[in-house]
């Protein structure tokens, strides 16, 4: 039998504007939420994005919504543009209730929604971010909130938000009900849910089963500040008809996007900063093959359907193995094959076995084209492109035209260079980038070893136990000179809280990345010791980091760090 929202008991005012909107039937995400939400149980919901989401929570919330004084409710979302979504979609459903939602997020200045949360607002949908610092400004009350949803929650796991997260739920009563939805459950979340949810229960809509059989997995180790140059080489030598190259955040699609074009590889971002139509229009562009490149967050690109991209890059690693998963599916679709590159720093070597245990395959690691491979690569394209031209012998003008210059005593074998010479004027816009290389240790091999060796997002033996983030140049242990980065280009870092103090990398990471507004896979080593803590960050960053101290926090103590 098929459910309607009829049969949901919701209020009438919400099944009118259910009814307005012309929905019928729940998705299977609302049909199984709704109810649980409705009883005011804690819940868990893992499904994809355009599952219905939104509603299968923003409808319990409005069917118990009272009026009062104080927020009741609390949505939290790892990007302002799913706020805004969020929040605009609530209002809808709660039109006929003339309930008060206020979106809050960074890049917007406070006073509007400072005077907003004191003229009264019932639910607040927001980032992390400006969340805390609206509760640090005393101007959002959170002591009455009933329910609070982390929407979205492996992707604020990605961002580096769980530590902003932890402390906003702490901050919220004891007593009331919370709801998690993923589309991946990462062992960070979990632990997230087993703090701060009181026996959850559970809605999994499951995807259709990926197979990942006609994609070749590659990976490539390159320096964190050579990854441009070497996906521009890559460019010059792969068969791309599509690519999708995965970043981390949408200013960093623009940005690539931008580099990419001004290498001579055209490019666009997706990101959720487009307007419905703006991204339409991109898509269609790239579907028709008008646009070969298009930059995207995870974000963007979930519902992202199109069945013939050639290339899928892990520019940036995602934090979780699920995510990967899902991000090269996206090649090798109906039956063609397809390729999926990653590009690993030196210290993101854990991030391998986690992704090979999670696809149950070996990634095969290429070795970058060198500069005359690529020059060979440009002049074999030539010949093969003459040769084509040669064949067809549809040339009747340009023969006419080196008649011209014959008749003006210049020799054909010279004519023909500079022809070729001008046909391959573009290259200039195209100069080989030089990447550093980066030694291998030989002491470990990379390749899948099965389960035997693997805990997810855990360091194993000697490490775990002295709490070390095994992500080094070349794999080594620590030793000799502890104020010194083992790593080019990073600059050691030191904070008087250790082992003593419960120090855990993730604790660092999250900290450093959210004040700093930094991504936090670019942090390097991180050594914690009984009294201290050594962090490595890229030398181009420090005095960023550095700008914020005074922020950073370990649970409710603060911390300053300072040049080792």
């Amino acid at each position: 039998m098929t459910t309607e929202f009829t049969s949901l008991n919701l209020r009438p005012e919400l099944e009118q504007a259910i009814t307005d909107l012309g929905y019928i039937t729940p998705t299977g995400i609302q049909e199984g939420m709704i109810p649980l939400m409705l009883t005011g149980v804690d819940v868990i919901g893992q499904a994809q994005t355009g599952t219905g989401k939104t509603a299968a929570f923003a409808l319990p919330i409005l069917h118990n919504y009272i009026h009062q004084r104080l927020p009741q409710a609390l949505v939290l979302a790892p990007t302002r543009e799913l706020a805004v979504q969020v929040a605009a979609a609530m209002e809808q459903y709660g039109k006929h209730l003339k309930v008060r939602v206020l979106a809050v997020y960074g890049g917007q200045p406070y006073g509007p929604q400072v005077n907003q949360l004191k003229r009264g607002v019932d639910i607040v949908v927001g980032t992390p971010g400006r969340i805390i610092d609206l509760m640090a400004r005393k101007v959002l009350d959170l002591s009455m909130i009933k329910t609070v949803v982390l929407d979205e929650a492996d992707e604020m796991l990605n961002m580096g938000f769980i530590e902003p997260v932890e402390e906003i739920l702490s901050a919220t009563p004891g007593v009331r009900q919370t709801a998690l939805f993923s589309a991946t459950m990462p062992v960070r979340i979990r632990s997230l849910a087993e703090r701060f949810m009181r026996d959850p229960q559970s809605v999994i809509i499951k995807q259709a089963t990926m197979t990942l059989s006609g994609t070749e997995q590659r990976y490539y180790l390159v320096h964190e500040g050579d990854k441009l140059s070497a996906l521009t080489n890559l460019f010059e030598i792969e068969p791309i008809t599509s690519a999708l190259i995965f970043v981390r955040t949408r200013i960093e699609t623009g940005q690539l996007a931008g580099q990419l074009s001004a290498r001579g590889f055209p490019a666009e971002a997706l990101n959720g900063d487009l307007e419905q139509n703006a991204r339409e229009q991109i898509l269609a562009r790239f579907r028709s093959g008008q646009i070969k490149v298009l930059v995207a967050t995870d974000v963007a690109a979930r519902g992202l359907d199109i069945d013939d991209i050639s290339h899928v890059f892990n520019y940036h690693l995602p934090d979780d193995a699920e995510v990967y998963v899902h991000r090269i599916g996206r090649t090798g679709r109906a039956g063609k094959t397809g390729i999926a590159i990653s590009l690993f720093a030196p210290r993101e070597k854990r991030r391998l076995r986690e992704i090979e245990h999670m696809t149950k395959q070996a990634l095969t690691l290429g070795k970058l084209p060198t500069a005359a491979d690529i020059m060979q690569h440009r002049e074999d394209q030539v010949l093969a492109q003459m040769k084509i031209w040669l064949g067809r012998g549809r040339y009747q003008r340009e023969r006419e035209l080196v008649a011209r210059l014959v008749e003006e005593g210049n020799d054909p074998m010279e004519i023909a260079a500079a022809a070729l010479k001008l046909s391959r004027a573009d290259e200039k816009q195209r100069p080989v980038a030089n990447v550093t290389d980066v030694v291998v240790s030989e002491s470990r091999s990379t390749a899948y070893r099965g389960d035997r060796e693997f805990t997810r997002g855990k360091p194993q033996g000697r490490d775990a136990r002295e709490g070390k983030r095994d992500f080094g140049k070349r794999g080594e242990r620590e030793t000799g000179n502890k104020r010194a980065s083992h790593e080019a280009g990073m600059i050691r870092l030191k904070l008087n809280k250790g082992k003593e103090n419960g120090v855990r990398p993730n604790d660092i990471v999250g900290t450093i990345a959210h004040h700093a507004d930094i991504p936090g896979s670019v942090i390097g080593k991180i050594r914690i010791e009984d009294k201290y803590t050594y962090v490595d960050v890229p030398e181009e960053l420090v005095e960023k980091v550095l700008k914020h101290n005074g922020n950073y926090r370990i649970g409710k103590d603060k911390f300053t760090l300072v040049k080792s």
